[in-house]
């Protein structure tokens, strides 16, 4: 059966259709009318759904990909940067809209989910998806089936305190991953050491490669941060691979001298997991979404 993955984001939606192998047969992509309300975001996926299907001529199953999980306590939404939707039914009022059931996960769980199904961890039994980008999240995958947790909050690695004397957080905590590792997060620190307040993350790594002295510094506190930070996650869940997507992905010292850093703070005497730069690129949240159906080792299609 085809299936639908939709991506929702903050400022765009977009849809695929894809076939069993993976191929995509159709994309659409509308703005997310995020200023309009509950309601209207939610009738602007069943009208994408509604046009992918038109354009398949097939009834297709749905994946939804989205900031946020859905609570184990309420079925409600929480945890999403498009706050419209915390405390929302999304799940059940999109399953009446459509009259099927769908399946959701968070967004940084489709791109893990879809990088290590057919991206660049594929065939990897244990993988973990990094976000890296406005904000940082993360999905782990194993055995090509996506670990959501308990409490629907695998891999929300971007929460944990980092720094406790650090910068406030939208989540009501201070120095979480998250306000260090994001691209805002880059910005905020260079500024706060004296740097240019107009230059975002992608111009003061530019800086740095061109030898600007503040710039270089800014990635180094960013490099040693990042160290730390996935240190902790290979600890616990030893990967075999890691694939970063997001904006900062693009910086291609993470590679590099990051890797180093995180070697450097592991509990190991080497570092045998892999990090990757994503292959999916902006699509692998979508691809993931309509990866959600992929079935299991104990289900069939």
């Amino acid at each position: 059966m085809l299936r639908i993955g939709i991506d929702l984001g903050g400022t765009k939606t977009e849809g695929i259709v894809m076939d069993d192998s993976g191929k995509i047969l159709a994309r659409k992509r509308r703005p997310t009318p995020q200023a309009n309300g509950y309601h209207a975001i939610l009738t602007s996926i069943r009208d994408l759904v509604v046009e992918l299907e038109r354009h398949s001529g097939a009834h297709c199953r749905v994946g939804l990909g989205m900031p946020g999980a859905i609570s184990t306590k309420t079925g409600l939404l929480k945890n999403s940067n498009t706050v419209c939707l915390n405390g929302q039914p999304v799940k059940q009022d999109l399953e009446r809209l459509l009259a099927r059931e769908i399946r959701i996960a968070n967004d940084a769980n489709c791109f893990a989910l879809s990088e290590a199904i057919d991206g660049a961890a594929q065939g990897e039994p244990v993988v973990f998806g990094v976000i890296l980008g406005t904000g940082v999240g993360g999905g782990i995958v194993v055995n090509g089936q996506l670990l959501e947790g308990t409490q629907h909050i695998a891999g929300e690695w971007g929460h944990n305190v980092l720094e406790p004397d650090g910068p406030p957080c939208y989540c009501g905590k201070r120095g979480c991953v998250e306000t260090f590792l994001s691209g805002p997060g880059l910005a905020r620190d260079f500024a706060a050491h004296g740097g240019d307040a107009t230059l975002d993350a992608r111009a003061i790594a530019t800086a740095a490669e061109q030898g600007d002295v503040l710039a270089e510094a800014a990635m180094q506190r960013y490099l040693d941060r990042f160290g730390r930070a996935l240190s902790v996650v290979i600890n616990i869940l030893d990967p075999d691979a890691i694939v970063l997507g997001g904006g900062m992905s693009n910086i291609a010292r993470l590679y590099t001298d990051g890797r180093a850093c995180v070697r450097y703070q592991i509990f190991n005497d080497e570092l045998r997991t892999r990090i990757l730069p994503n292959l999916h690129g902006d699509s692998s949240g979508v691809r993931g979404a309509a990866q959600l159906w992929t079935p299991g080792p104990h289900e069939k299609q």
